[in-house]
């Protein structure tokens, strides 16, 4: 489309390029592609992205949504300077919500709201978003990218999206049939994901760009607590679809904001509670910097962080031994944390 005639000196006076956002949505084309799928209809740049639904062999088709973003962490990359991994955590907040529902992603959209629109920084922002599709699966057929002058710093943005995947009914994940002596698989983290950044900020004062966060630290393999932090959101979605195949899962839980204690007992049925065997979690350093850094009690810990595990999946006793086969032949290291038990708890970490 030919863009040339669309400009607006009084609106560009006012704060807003428009002929930006059409140079940005050409540097990102070339990002979206990559993720078409069997179900995209049309190209970037429509009023609504279209997308065909893959039903055959289906009984009764699902839809299943998530939305999310990926919190303070924009800051961190704010403060780098480094925009083309966030979109990974903005795709993985949403598409491994969705699994843990059994639903198989087929296309995200995502939101981008700046301070100012410079196209090759929201190209690289795209770029991230994009990859986190390719991982999952999903189709990135539509978004926006919204200038807001006044709202925030030039340099800021915030980014936001949603997931929509599909499952037949029949196949949705029911914990009615958990029961105790089921046991409780863990799939590792990369880092602290897309959550607690917030605590982040405070203890290692990335507010006021701490010179700190850029030294090579031996106990985080030579990275800095910076590049760590930024460390991209793992996406769960592949092994999980493989694993779905093979095994009877009773339930997932994607471990995010309030970390063990609120998230694994969002999978467990009243009576039964899964027990947590701290010393088989495998902590990642970077838990272990932010505990002695801020002080922080390990029950605050566990409160808030995945420390190292990024879903927990519930299967049954003696399907154990596949399940961490398909996992592994999936890439996935996952591990045993704990079993199901008879307890009102929901979860309980010893």
């Amino acid at each position: 489309m030919d863009h040339k005639n669309s400009y607006s000196a009084s609106y560009a006076a006012a704060g807003v390029d428009i002929t930006a956002g059409y140079r940005a949505v050409e540097l990102m084309k070339k990002h979206v592609a990559r993720t078409r799928n069997e179900g995209c209809l049309d190209d970037v740049g429509g009023f609504g992205g279209c997308f065909g639904l893959p039903v055959s062999g289906m009984e009764e088709p699902v839809l299943v949504s998530g939305t999310d973003g990926c919190g303070t962490k924009v800051k961190l990359a704010i403060l780098m300077d480094k925009h083309d991994t966030i979109g990974i955590d903005a795709v993985a907040m949403c598409v491994n919500d969705i699994i843990c529902v059994g639903a198989k992603p087929l296309f995200f959209l995502d939101y981008i709201a700046c301070g100012k629109n410079v196209p090759e920084k929201i190209a690289q922002i795209v770029s991230g978003v994009a990859e986190g599709c390719v991982q999952s699966g999903a189709a990135l057929i539509g978004g926006e990218t919204a200038e807001h002058p006044g709202m925030m710093p030039v340099e800021d943005y915030d980014l936001a999206g949603f997931a929509v995947g599909i499952v037949d009914k029949k196949k949705i994940l029911d914990n009615s049939k958990m029961e105790a002596g089921d046991v409780v698989i863990a799939l590792p983290s990369t880092g602290i994901h897309s959550n607690g950044f917030s605590l982040c900020r405070k203890v290692f004062d990335i507010d006021n760009n701490n010179p700190e966060l850029y030294v090579p630290r031996e106990e985080l393999g030579g990275k800095t607590i910076a590049e760590s932090l930024l460390t991209p959101t793992r996406i769960y979605v592949k092994p999980v679809l493989a694993l779905l195949e093979k095994v009877h899962v009773k339930g997932i839980s994607h471990i995010t904001g309030g970390g063990f204690y609120e998230n694994i007992p969002r999978s467990i049925p009243d009576g039964l509670c899964a027990k947590i065997d701290k010393s088989a979690v495998k902590v990642l350093p970077i838990f272990d910097v932010i505990a002695q850094w801020g002080n922080i009690p390990e029950r605050d810990m566990y409160n808030t962080y995945n420390m190292g595990v990024g879903m927990s999946i519930v299967v049954p006793a003696a399907e154990v031994d596949t399940a961490l086969e398909v996992l592994k032949a999936n890439g996935e290291d996952a591990y045993v944390i704990g079993t199901i038990i008879e307890n009102e708890e929901k979860v309980i970490l010893e």
